[in-house]
């Protein structure tokens, strides 16, 4: 099935491409003011540069013109924590989610509890950077209610596939619901994943690392048949839509997050 949606990491590559273009070519007019090289030299490196030699990162928990123009929001800026709390709270909990040299550090042996926008959410598209260290359990969540009375969502799972027995559970998937394909592109632990969760109506599709690893339409009899198979069986209307939170888990191990993003879309 063709989603139509766009290629969040495609994208990221071609900002990145062009806003090192500009800096380049300025930088190379520089050069030439100040050195000896020959303008057929500062194009080889230019060329060089452009071709991946020297690209350099943009950076981080920032929104490029055309994120903004195209409506998306960060949910964390690099400096503070805001526009989430605590499940059950309106305030944030005192210890265990801190920012860290910019990024958001769930710190280990710590159990401050989850923490969940404090806006809900029904068709968007949520973006994320994150890394865990080696054995690591980790999550994002959505469809969080209130109704329930619990952080029970779908969960999209982060985790160290080492220590997974089974693919329901494992890097990417629909928690215990819907496996991700087996030939994902998930990097090692202690190395940065990047994530999509993009729900527009009914559909539901996880990405990782530029690869759409899972889809699924919730309130389908498929999903609504696995889900009499697991632990979500007693919450009712469990695999139907709703609209939502966005979670954050608190496990046992640390967890860094980083360049969270969210854009609300139209359905037809």
């Amino acid at each position: 099935m063709k989603s139509g949606f766009p290629d969040e990491e495609c994208n990221d590559r071609c900002r990145r491409f062009r806003e090192n273009k500009i800096t380049l070519v300025i930088k190379s007019r520089i050069i030439m003011k100040i050195t000896k090289f020959s303008p057929h030299c500062i194009t080889m490196l230019i060329l060089m540069a452009l071709t991946g030699f020297a690209i350099a990162d943009s950076p981080h928990n920032t929104l490029t013109v055309e994120e903004k123009n195209a409506g998306w929001q960060l949910l964390f800026d690099g400096h503070k924590i805001e526009g989430w709390r605590s499940y059950g709270s309106n305030a944030l909990p005192k210890q265990g989610w801190i920012v860290e040299n910019g990024l958001l550090h769930k710190q280990a042996g710590k159990r401050p509890g989850d923490i969940m926008t404090v806006k809900t959410f029904e068709n968007f598209e949520f973006a994320w950077e994150w890394k865990l260290p080696p054995k690591g359990n980790n999550g994002v969540k959505y469809f969080i209610i209130q109704e329930r009375k619990a952080t029970v969502g779908h969960e999209f799972q982060m985790i160290d596939d080492s220590i997974v027995k089974e693919a329901d559970s494992s890097c990417g998937s629909f928690y215990l619901v819907v496996k991700p394909r087996s030939d994902k592109p998930v990097k090692p632990m202690g190395d940065w994943n990047h994530s999509r969760i993009l729900v527009k109506g009914n559909h539901v599709e996880h990405w990782l690392n530029g690869m759409k690893v899972l889809e699924y339409e919730c309130g389908s009899p498929e999903i609504m048949n696995q889900v009499t198979k697991t632990k979500f069986k007693k919450w009712p209307n469990f695999g139907e839509k709703v609209r939502g939170h966005i979670l954050l888990t608190d496990h046992h191990d640390p967890c860094w997050f980083r360049n969270l993003k969210i854009r609300e879309l139209q359905v037809d």
